[in-house]
């Protein structure tokens, strides 16, 4: 099985997007200057759907 997150938060700071802080648990928050929202990434992010949902979020047009 895949592992998404370093993956999907090179993506995120090649677009622009920052670390804010630590979530609750393994959960991360950065700032999507796209969308100007905050955007909750998740430690281990296993499933390529909720990669995507990530991407979709912060308005990265970018699939896995």
């Amino acid at each position: 099985m895949a592992e998404y997150e370093k993956v999907v938060r090179e993506v995120l700071r090649e677009h622009g997007c920052r670390f804010v802080r630590r979530g609750k648990g393994d959960h991360d928050i950065w700032y999507s200057p796209i969308t100007r929202r905050n955007v909750t990434v998740d430690g281990k992010i296993k499933s390529r759907y909720t990669a995507n949902e990530i991407m979709k979020q912060s308005g990265i047009d970018r699939r896995f």
